[in-house]
């Protein structure tokens, strides 16, 4: 048995697979980030250019301008708090959206007077009002609302000559009029991804709670029938003792009995909860890596559930166990083949950087404990950038010490 360059137990680091699938939501929010963003920056631009049209005026386009970046940056600070809208706590967090509605309503009423245009003066305050953390159903009434609105400026400013009507008067004032309900489709996305990734999570909690509830049920069930008996037969034997010591002894004899019954009875729940079929523990193995953002490969032998469970069901639920805690979390490997002395599972999976050449951890120690007293052997090894962990066990192995029965 060789061990080698095995991986280091950093147990207070959350899994690779999670630290992968947060990466994926923050990024996501970056995409969101930046298309919002990049639609204002794009606005300001088309105004700025159509105040520069203007000949004569040389404070207008600095107005629209500068003013329009003010503006565009006091909407990171929304943006900023509406990523965390799910978890803000009830009521407005007007110490933090007073700022950027205030520059709102200065760039829109500067920038406004600057071209004579009341779309522009409307604009940002439309646009900053949309992200704000509104509640459900709400924000839909006020894009609405919003966009209504701007459409009825637009054609006011038409009407009174202060916008051309032509292309490059339109141009400006459709992007002014679709922003709001572009930003919010965009920002709708990323509370669908949310809600989603939240949703699996509570998924996930709620069936571990019922499994404990399912187990705990039972063994309720099970103590409680047999902790009865046993106070009957003994009460019954305190009341015999000095009437029929024999009766009474009967009775101790039979609680004596009923003792044994309720411990098998444990024994045997507890082993109907842990045999799971070698198969179906490798399966699991692979949904779960996959489901932690890994590249899983998977070779399970068509008669996988004929291997000893009891020695290698443990070993696969702690080597995957390790694969998530201390892997790079991008790819694995696992295999439970039949071989001449036995069986074989082989769990791969690659390296961290920089955690080569340190101390097998607690989890692994098990592993080596387990394997030998089932009388099989337990191989690591670091090849190739993987760090490979190798058990192979007898056809018919060695009953562990803790599954031995203890009275």
């Amino acid at each position: 048995m060789s061990s080698t360059s095995p991986v280091v137990d950093h147990s207070g680091d959350p899994p690779p697979g999670a630290r992968q699938l947060a990466r994926g939501i923050t990024a996501t929010w970056w995409y969101t980030f930046s298309a919002v963003v990049f639609l204002e920056l794009f606005l300001v631009l088309v105004w700025s250019l159509q105040a520069l049209a203007v000949p004569g005026d040389t404070a207008a386009p600095l107005i629209v301008g500068l003013g329009g970046l003010v503006w565009w940056a006091s909407t990171m600070v929304l943006l900023a708090g509406y990523r965390h809208r799910l978890d803000a706590e009830p009521g407005i967090a007007w110490t933090r959206i007073a700022l950027p509605l205030l520059m709102a309503v200065g760039y829109g009423v500067a920038g406004g007077l600057a071209i004579d245009s009341w779309l522009l003066a409307i604009m940002p305050i439309a646009q900053s009002v949309v992200l704000l953390n509104w509640p459900k159903g709400i924000r839909l009434r006020i894009v609405a609302l919003a966009t209504l609105l701007l459409v009825l400026v637009a054609f006011v400013d038409a009407a009174r000559g202060a916008a051309d009507i032509g292309v490059a008067g339109w141009i400006p004032a459709l992007y002014a009029i679709l922003i709001p309900a572009m930003s919010v489709s965009s920002l709708w996305w990323w509370d669908v991804l949310v809600t989603v990734d939240r949703a699996r999570a509570s998924e996930s909690r709620l069936a571990a709670t019922q499994e404990r509830l399912r187990v705990a049920t039972d063994v309720h069930d099970l103590q409680g029938h047999h902790l009865q008996v046993i106070a009957l037969q003994l009460e019954l034997a305190e009341r015999l003792m000095g009437i029929d010591p024999g009766a009474a002894l009967e009775q101790l004899q039979a609680a004596r009995v009923s003792v044994d019954e309720a411990r098998q009875g444990t024994r045997d729940l507890a082993t109907r909860f842990r045999s799971v079929p070698l198969g179906d523990e490798v399966a699991n193995a692979r949904d779960l890596l996959a489901a932690a953002g890994l590249d899983v490969e998977a070779d399970i032998a068509p008669d996988a559930d004929d291997a000893p469970s009891s020695a290698l069901g443990p070993v696969i639920r702690e080597t995957t166990t390790n694969v998530l805690r201390h892997g790079a979390g991008r790819r694995a490997r696992l295999a439970l083949r039949r071989v001449a002395d036995g069986w074989r599972y082989e769990v791969a999976n690659d390296v961290a950087a920089g955690v080569g050449g340190e101390p097998v951890g607690s989890g692994l120690d098990g592993v080596r404990r387990r394997i030998s007293e089932a009388g099989g052997t337990l191989e690591i090894r670091e090849d190739a950038g993987e760090f490979i962990v190798s058990v192979t066990v007898p056809a018919s192995e060695m009953q562990p010490a803790d599954e031995e029965d203890t009275r």
